[in-house]
């Protein structure tokens, strides 16, 4: 597993939402990693420490002075074996502390010990986080290196509804995996992104659309947030959590993914048409349900513009990578994509192998033949995509990278 091998260590502060902790230590595991938990005595009111040892294997720290590390220096031991420390939750007490420097207990300690990244994940009442001196202190532990990830607007324990709950523990589990893994090989580059299906409305209730789980689309965007992009993903309807990626915008019809690849297109570098895209609409689509008559009932369908041949066609293109899923003759079907769509790259799959799956075999096909990448999970491949399309922009070097644009 990618994760294995790694060590973090996982700091939990007084809060409500050191439950969610515990999620977040049975992720870790499960992923490979090697937890190391350090809990201040407010978190121990909160939850136990019993919780942690049990989900993590791991004997967990909660006292500066515990006679049983080695040397009794848990907080220099500790941090020089991490490749990273994780608060959450970050209680607004806690950020203060380190926003100006203290170290009166073992966790504030290792923090000012450390020589491995640190990220905090903010947890507290709303009108604490908005207090002036909290956000103070927030701008400080910026400025200072470390990465505040959250907090989210919802309803919290004290019924109060706001500014200040913590990510959930899967949100905060990829924000870990994308630091773990962080590399340059797309440094400041724009990556424009489509996924998932489209659909295209018969009536108010009906509709046609292609088979797509929006999946492998996901997984790309996040390899190539790894890979140190500003990534855009424009996706179709689908079940997933939304990556944490720069921008997201979602649409249903191939006419709604078309305006927001032409909205995006110009700022960006690199363009990897994922997406499922109807290749037809209904030409009359009802605004209102049709009724149901023993009648023979006729659709009139227009095709679609095709996307990726649209971008590609562009005076100044970005590089281009498309997607070819097909039911027989792959590799024949895929070359001939990629020469009638005058695309440097294009990624090729059986359908009926990786559609609504967690893995699947691609082949990449470019000009000097074709890559074949055995079956593995789709954010792997996704990864070794990513390492691929970056060796093939720096190497041909379409154009300058865009200035990333902040709106």
């Amino acid at each position: 597993m990618r994760m294995q091998n790694k060590r973090l260590i996982l700091g939990v502060t007084g809060g409500v939402a050191a439950y969610k902790a515990a999620e977040l230590a049975r992720l870790l595991t499960q992923a490979g990693v090697h937890v190391q938990t350090v809990m201040t005595q407010s978190a121990c009111q909160f939850i136990g420490a019993a919780t942690f040892q049990s989900l993590t294997g791991n004997q967990v720290y909660t006292d500066l002075w515990q006679t049983n590390a080695a040397q009794n220096m848990a907080h220099i031991n500790l941090s020089r074996q991490a490749d990273m420390l994780v608060i959450a939750p970050a209680s607004a007490d806690f950020i203060a502390k380190i926003a100006n420097g203290l170290a009166d207990d073992l966790l504030s300690t290792l923090c000012l010990a450390r020589d491995c990244p640190l990220i905090i994940a903010p947890s507290m009442n709303r009108q604490m986080w908005e207090n002036p001196a909290t956000q103070r202190n927030i701008v400080r532990v910026k400025q200072d290196g470390i990465k505040a990830v959250g907090p989210v607007s919802g309803v919290q324990a004290c019924g109060e509804t706001g500014m200040g709950r913590m990510l959930e523990a899967s949100e905060l589990f990829e924000i870990i995996q994308t630091e773990l893994f962080s590399t340059e090989q797309l440094q400041g580059l724009n990556v424009l992104i489509t996924a998932g299906p489209t659909y295209e409305a018969i009536d108010a209730v009906r509709g046609i659309t292609n088979l797509s789980s929006g999946k492998m689309g996901y997984a790309i965007a996040r390899a190539a947030v790894e890979a140190g992009a500003k990534v855009s993903l424009v996706s179709g309807p689908t079940c997933l959590a939304v990556p944490i990626v720069e921008k997201f915008i979602r649409v249903v019809s191939a006419q709604e993914m078309l305006q927001a690849v032409q909205s995006e297109v110009d700022r960006s570098d690199i363009f990897i048409s994922v997406a499922a895209v109807a290749d037809y609409r209904v030409a009359n689509a009802s605004s209102h349900k049709l009724k149901r008559s023993n009648s023979k009932f006729t659709l009139e369908l227009v095709p679609n513009t095709d996307i990726l041949q649209t971008v590609a066609s562009l005076p100044e293109p970005p590089f281009c990578v498309g997607f070819a899923a097909e039911t027989e003759n792959l590799e024949e079907n895929a070359q001939l994509k990629r020469s009638s769509k005058n695309i440097p790259l294009l990624v090729a799959n059986l359908a009926q192998q990786a559609i609504g799956a967690d893995a699947s075999e691609l082949i990449l096909i470019d000009v000097t033949g074709k890559h074949v990448l055995p079956r593995a999970a789709k954010i792997e491949q996704a990864r070794h995509l990513i390492d691929h399309i970056g060796s093939m922009y720096r190497k041909f070097h379409f154009r300058k990278p865009h200035t990333h644009d902040k709106n």
